[in-house]
C-alpha cells in the first residue's frame, strides 16, 4: 500500500517538474532553429507591394488600372432612370421609378430632416437655419414655387445626385433608395403647402380660424417691420451697402463683376444694356436692364429669363428691403462704364 503511494507521489512530482520545464521553454527566448511551418498558406509568394516598382511593365507600375470597360460586380447600374433620374435620351424622367408607399415617404422625411433642413427648412421654404444671410450662402430656393412644383421628379433627384449651383452632390452620403424617398417627401411637402381652401375644408380643417391667425401674424410682422424702419430712420442706398449685400448673399457665386462667364450673367457693364429675355408666358422681348428690371429679376428671377441662360437663380430674395435692393442696383450700376 505504502509502496504504491510512494510511486504515485513520485509520478506526480515528475509531472509537475515536466510542466515547469515546459513552461520555462515558452518565455519568449530566441531560437536559432528554423521554425517548423508545414502549411505555407501562401505566406511567401512572388508578388508586389502597393506602389512597388515592377519592371515587367513599360511604365514600371505594379498597380495596374482595370481593363477599359471593366465594371465592378453589382455596379453596372444600367437602369439610368433609377440610378440617375434620366431616360435613354438623357432627359429627366417625369415620375419616380419606384412604388410610392407610406413607409417610403416617412423614410424620406427622416433623411430630409438629416440632410436637407439646414438649407431648405423643415417646410421646404428655403428658410433653413444657415440661410439667414449672415453666412455667405446663396439662399436655397423654396420648393413651393410653380417651377419646382411642375418640375419632373428626375430633376429633383438630379439635384441630390449631381448637386446644383453651389449645392454639392449628396451621392456619397445618400444612397439611391433614400434619394428617391427624399423626392417623395418633397412632393408631400409641396402638396401640404399647396392645398386649396376646398381641400382643407374637406379634410375638416377650420379654415376661418387659420386665416384669422395668419392675418394676425402678418399684421404683427408688418408692424414690427414698420417700427424697425422708423427707429433706423431713412436708409440711403449706397454702392458700399450693395457690395455688403452681394457678399452677404454670395451673389458672386453666380454673377461675376469682371465680365467672366459664370452661371448667371456678369454684372460688368450690365446696367443700361439691352438684351433678349423670355417672359413667364413664353414671349421673347427686348428689355433695358435698369432699376425696375434689375429689382424685378432679384425678387422674381423667373419673370424674365435672360436669353442663353437657364432659370437656375433661387427664388429667395423677396424679403430684401427696398433699401438693400436699390443698393444692389447701385453696386451693379457702379460696375458699368456707361
Amino acid at each position: 500500500m505504502n509502496k504504491k503511494l510512494t510511486i504515485s507521489r513520485a509520478g506526480a512530482v515528475l509531472s509537475i517538474l515536466a510542466l515547469s520545464l515546459t513552461l520555462q521553454g515558452c518565455r519568449g527566448m530566441k531560437s536559432e532553429k528554423t521554425p517548423i511551418h508545414p502549411n505555407m498558406n501562401m505566406d511567401q509568394q512572388e508578388r508586389k507591394e502597393a506602389q512597388e516598382v515592377n519592371n515587367f511593365f513599360e511604365d514600371g507600375r505594379s498597380m495596374r488600372t482595370p481593363v477599359e470597360g471593366t465594371v465592378a460586380r453589382g455596379l453596372s447600374r444600367l437602369d439610368k432612370a433609377y440610378y440617375e433620374g434620366i431616360d435613354e435620351n438623357g432627359e429627366w424622367i417625369a415620375d419616380m421609378p419606384i412604388d410610392l408607399t407610406k413607409s417610403i415617404v416617412y423614410r424620406g422625411k427622416e433623411r430630409y430632416e438629416v440632410f436637407c433642413t439646414p438649407c431648405h427648412g423643415n417646410a421646404g421654404d428655403g428658410l433653413g437655419i444657415i440661410m439667414t444671410g449672415q453666412y455667405g450662402y446663396v439662399p436655397a430656393p423654396t420648393f413651393h414655387q410653380d417651377r419646382l412644383r411642375e418640375a419632373p421628379d428626375g430633376e429633383i433627384y438630379s439635384a441630390i445626385y449631381n448637386g446644383v449651383r453651389n449645392m454639392p452632390s449628396y451621392r456619397h452620403q445618400v444612397p439611391v433608395d433614400d434619394r428617391w424617398a427624399i423626392v417623395a417627401y418633397v412632393r408631400a411637402l409641396q402638396a401640404s403647402q399647396n392645398a386649396s381652401r376646398e381641400d382643407l375644408i374637406a379634410a375638416g380643417v377650420d379654415v376661418e380660424a387659420l386665416e384669422a391667425e395668419y392675418n394676425e401674424e402678418q399684421a404683427a410682422i408688418a408692424e414690427a417691420k414698420a417700427a424697425k424702419e422708423a427707429s433706423q430712420g431713412e436708409i440711403v442706398a449706397t454702392v458700399e451697402r450693395g457690395m455688403e449685400v452681394s457678399t452677404m448673399y454670395a451673389c458672386q457665386t453666380c454673377h461675376s463683376s469682371d465680365g467672366s462667364a459664370v452661371i448667371g450673367p456678369s454684372w460688368k457693364n450690365l446696367y443700361g444694356s439691352e438684351g433678349l429675355v423670355t417672359t413667364e408666358d413664353g414671349e421673347t422681348i427686348t428689355v433695358v436692364k435698369e432699376d425696375e428690371y434689375l429689382i424685378e429679376s432679384i425678387v422674381n428671377p423667373y419673370a424674365k429669363i435672360v436669353d442663353g441662360y437657364d432659370p437656375l437663380m433661387a427664388d429667395a430674395y423677396g424679403g430684401l428691403s427696398q433699401s438693400d435692393l436699390q443698393s444692389l442696383v447701385e453696386y451693379i450700376k457702379s460696375l458699368s462704364d456707361n
